[in-house]
């Protein structure tokens, strides 16, 4: 029983020091402001990546591997056909469309941003160019976007073929894609934490953090998946509007999404504050004795 309350004590410790640059802030509202901006740029970030994949990959087969993932998508939202048509789109890009899809695109650079400016560094100002920086940092995403994608997508038919037999094929292919997405996110979250947030924690805890923070966001995108396939009539509470509930849960995914990213870049500034503290690099006046956030790129 001491063990138990001992191993609890710690947790809670463990847990309420991971939250404390979060602490007095509204996580909530932050997280909202990060979905809309993603809600702007999801799909021009999505066609550039698919744009850039065809011209590296080919289009003809970048449409026989997603062709896999498409026929397993859920069907009663229309979720296999927005997955084509978002496709075809984007395959078709022409260099002028994909240009002008770099605004809009950037945008999401700015709302993650602004809200780690708000986490990382409180009191200090945001600066005018706050927004302009975190478009410009984002933006070199797009280099390895299309060998990430790829990636995906090479493993796609196998996985999908396991999961369509049933089973404990099933629950293979469904580990595997898994961990697939795990590993395509982590390096993206490094960039974010790292590059994109105003404060540049060491990067042992920046890549221990994304990469633990990449699993939980691997794990919640495969149960949106699973929600998207259940007989749910989503229009039921918007008047019938199936669209409606349809974008609405959309959203919904997104503002769980940015939570728990907003979540993994509190808890990897709060590892990186404690590392520093135990190599005796704490700043004198530190607050609460905590050294503080590194200063706005």
């Amino acid at each position: 029983m001491i063990a138990v309350g001992d191993g609890w004590q710690r947790t809670k410790r463990i847990t309420s020091a991971a939250f404390r640059p979060v602490r007095g802030r509204d996580l909530s509202l932050h997280a909202a402001a990060i979905t809309f901006y993603g809600a702007v740029a999801v799909v021009p970030v999505a066609l550039l990546a698919i744009w850039l994949t065809g011209l590296l990959a080919g289009g003809g087969r970048v449409r026989r591997l997603t062709s896999y993932a498409v026929d397993t998508l859920p069907t009663d939202i229309g979720a296999n056909r927005a997955v084509a048509a978002l496709l075809e789109a984007g395959l078709h890009l022409t260099p002028v469309l994909a240009l002008a899809s770099l605004l809009p695109a950037s945008l999401y650079g700015e709302g993650l941003r602004r809200a780690f400016v708000s986490v990382a560094a409180p009191r200090e100002p945001g600066g005018a160019l706050v927004g302009w920086r975190g478009r410009l940092l984002l933006l070199p995403l797009l280099a390895p976007a299309p060998a990430l994608l790829l990636s995906i997508l090479l493993a796609l038919p196998y996985t999908t073929g396991l999961v369509r037999q049933g089973g404990w094929s099933g629950a293979l292919g469904v580990v595997l894609s898994f961990l697939g997405v795990w590993l395509v996110l982590t390096p993206v979250l490094f960039w974010v934490f790292r590059v994109v947030g105003p404060a540049s924690p060491d990067w042992l805890s920046t890549l221990g953090m994304g990469s633990f923070t990449a699993a939980n966001l691997s794990g919640f995108l495969h149960g949106f998946v699973l929600f998207a396939s259940l007989p749910l009539d989503l229009g039921v509470p918007f008047g019938g509007f199936d669209q409606i509930g349809g974008g609405v849960a959309v959203l919904l995914w997104l503002y769980v999404f940015h939570v728990i990213v907003l979540a993994g870049y509190s808890a990897t500034l709060a590892l990186s504050d404690w590392r520093a503290r135990r190599a005796g690099e704490t700043p004198a006046g530190a607050p609460d004795g905590l050294p503080p956030a590194a200063p706005p790129h």
